[in-house]
């Protein structure tokens, strides 16, 4: 290595080391929120993610503090107590039993004085931890799918998973515990994914369709008002949805789109048309003009035209914009509750229905976030390397 190239490598270190750094901060919560979609509920609650190749027991550190200093470390410090014996644990069945003992004497001691009673949560969780070290039950694996069946069935109730109450109460209700008949059922997930792809798709080639055909035409067809039309699209993207969600859902009543995935194609086509025609014009408007001219002089009309050279050339463009309305569309929540509603109940509406008011489920959200990112992951690697390109359309004028 000469002196130029070890000189050139030194002075990038810091440059690589600020690169590595943004992208842990970026990545790490994302590995935290992956690693925790996998671990079951009882773990999440106990522990941090990094935590997840522990191999403790649910509870071990409410035994420590409550029972440890007299128990001992092997349960069996007490000879009239053995907290390892199965037929003592098997005695109590539910944490309120446990609980019972503390304000009990044993040889003239309060087991456990009044100030110092752990809470229902810390007696469960102790209760949870003896039966495992009785042998009552197995210790619940550190990593498991339940996460994600709950997410596809759409359960959100607070207790178990969906496979324990399936095991425990049976078919009930609405669920068959048969897991394909459940996931495609209408409160599920898997369905809300599949009402996605149907609102998604066509609400994305649409604005692309249309805005390809106006950029062609504010670039190279000449006709009065083409800039005045130019400014007032560009004017047009900084105008809120919130400001016509009113008078559009009056319109829809009136002319019977409200609940059709119609009328969320077209809200969003309409909506996303300004940034669309802004995005290909720029870029089809730094086309070599003698490109057009020698087209024009063989004969090609202006859909030949269109199709034979802007098309092709436009695919960074129309890349970027498929990706960026994707996952406008993909993710939006506020246009598919109010045109939709529970009707046809999007990916996004059926996410938000497995947390209720009191923060209860919130370890299923970690497995639903993977889910809905899954689509919008393939499809940015899918255009990704049109993406960068496709940004910088019509910035450098050549």
């Amino acid at each position: 290595m000469n002196k130029e190239r070890f000189v050139m490598f030194v002075n990038r270190i810091p440059l690589n080391l600020a690169i590595i750094v943004l992208c842990a901060i970026w990545l790490l919560p994302t590995l935290g929120l992956f690693i925790t979609s996998f671990r079951p509920q009882q773990a999440v609650n106990e522990s941090g993610w990094w935590m997840a190749l522990a191999a403790t027991r649910p509870g071990t550190d409410e035994y420590q503090t409550y029972c440890g200093q007299c128990h001992g470390e092997n349960y069996n410090a007490l000879p009239n107590a053995d907290l390892s014996s199965p037929d003592l644990i098997a005695q109590y069945r539910r944490s309120i039993q446990l609980s019972g003992t503390f304000n009990r004497e044993y040889n003239g001691v309060i087991h456990i004085p009044e100030d110092q009673h752990p809470d229902a949560q810390q007696t469960a969780d102790i209760l949870d931890h003896l039966r495992i070290a009785s042998g009552l039950q197995e210790s619940p694996p550190r990593f498991t799918f339940a996460n994600y069946k709950d997410v596809l069935v759409g359960y959100s109730a607070r207790g178990g998973t969906y496979d324990e109450v399936c095991a425990a109460d049976g078919p009930s209700g609405t669920r068959t515990c048969d897991f394909w008949t459940d996931a495609t059922a209408p409160n599920a997930v898997l369905r809300g994914m599949i009402n996605s792809f149907i609102v998604t798709v066509p609400a994305t080639f649409l604005p692309i369709i249309l805005a390809g055909f106006a950029a062609y035409a504010l670039s190279w067809m000449d006709f009065n008002g083409r800039r005045v039309m130019f400014a007032a699209l560009v004017g047009l993207q900084i105008v809120p949805l919130q400001m016509v969600l009113v008078p559009i859902f009056r319109m829809y009543t009136d002319l019977g789109l409200n609940g059709t995935f119609l009328g969320v194609w077209l809200f969003h086509t309409g909506f996303g048309l300004p940034y669309a025609i802004y995005l290909i014009r720029n870029f089809v408007g730094r086309l070599p003009a003698d490109l057009f001219e020698s087209a024009y002089l063989d004969g090609a009309n202006h859909f030949t035209v269109f199709r034979r050279i802007v098309l092709p050339l436009a695919l960074p463009a129309i890349a970027a914009l498929a990706i960026f309305q994707f996952l406008w569309v993909w993710n939006d929540l506020l246009v598919a509750l109010i045109f939709l509603g529970n009707n046809a109940p999007v990916l996004t509406y059926q996410l938000s229905q497995l947390v209720d008011s009191l923060g209860g489920g919130w370890h299923r959200m970690t497995a639903a976030a993977f889910i809905s990112i899954a689509v919008p992951l393939l499809i940015f690697f899918a255009f990704q390397r049109f993406f960068v390109r496709g940004l910088l359309a019509g910035s450098v004028k050549g």
